[in-house]
């Protein structure tokens, strides 16, 4: 039977295109319920949003690095969800937030922040944690990935589509107030329709290494939410708060984590099957906690 390390999955690259279409639109999407006024308003509060961004891009990492010293998976595994801990967070978190009766415009802010720092901070996770592995340094070695073509990947799927939005907002507040709930709601329709057709195209791989990476993704979301939690407690922010950075450090850009494998890695089949049951995963996970978060109302 094939390894996982040696299956590199079929995705094009006009289908890759199409992803990054998909994302930049649920990007704008999000964008457009931002103003300036909402950088301002955490520019005089920030700690909640600087935890949050520790949790994300700091205590993520270091966790997933760790769950992979702990467990040894194969290499491609490894990398896959090395990769999905240096992604900013997911875009259906705020969605999620908003349900579990946390605070969503931190949420929002978190995302616009963090997408933001993922031109920098995501490159840079890849390669230290990834470099810093033996079996998945040889993998970083020999797909040579530039940490300034990673860079400039996120900037024009994620971050321009961001500050058009903010920007749009902030012009003609009467048509983003249109636009919103539509354009949100279709975003993500397409974007899960079109990732439900990728892996119906790979369904063969994906059903012969789901079982390796099953349990390895629902314990590393797991620990993400815990993370999540517990840097939040650590920090004394308000439960309100608290839920909007556990929320926000257990969903991933799942979506982003697939771009980077197709664009940069080639398919390589352990990453993708984790990017893939990371995007499904979490969508369930952060759904059902969210289910038992709104049953007490959460202090501010």
């Amino acid at each position: 039977m094939t390894g996982i390390d040696d299956v590199t999955l079929n995705f094009s690259a006009s289908s890759l295109m199409v992803l990054n279409a998909i994302l930049a639109i649920v990007m704008f999407s999000i964008a457009i319920d931002l103003k300036p006024a909402d950088f301002k308003r955490l520019s005089r509060a920030p700690k909640p949003l600087i935890v949050g961004l520790a949790s994300q891009f700091v205590v993520l990492p270091v966790i997933t690095f760790l769950l992979v010293l702990a467990t040894g998976p194969a290499p491609s595994i490894a990398l896959g969800l090395i990769l999905v801990g240096a992604c900013p967070g997911g875009n259906i978190s705020n969605f999620i937030t908003h349900r579990a009766g946390g605070n969503a415009a931190l949420s929002v802010s978190m995302t616009a922040f963090a997408t933001v720092a993922a031109i920098v901070l995501t490159p840079l996770n890849i390669a230290l944690w990834g470099g810093l592995y033996e079996p998945t340094r040889a993998l970083l070695q020999k797909t040579a990935i530039d940490p300034v073509s990673v860079a400039i990947t996120v900037g024009f799927m994620l971050v321009l589509p961001l500050a058009a939005g903010v920007f749009l907002n902030h012009r003609r507040p009467s048509l983003t107030a249109r636009l919103r709930g539509p354009l949100q709601h279709l975003s993500m329709v397409i974007f899960i329709a079109f990732i439900g057709l990728a892996l119906a195209a790979n369904w063969g791989f994906f059903l012969q290494f789901a079982g390796a990476v099953a349990a390895l993704v629902v314990l590393h979301n797991g620990l993400a939410l815990l993370g999540g939690y517990g840097v939040a407690t650590l920090a004394g922010l308000s439960p309100f708060d608290r839920r909007a950075i556990t929320i926000e450090t257990g969903i991933q850009n799942s979506g982003l984590g697939l771009v980077l494998i197709f664009a940069f890695f080639g398919g390589l089949g352990g990453m993708a099957v984790v990017a893939g049951f990371w995007g499904i995963w979490h969508a369930i996970s952060g759904i059902a906690l969210a289910r038992v978060m709104a049953r007490t109302e959460a202090a501010r």
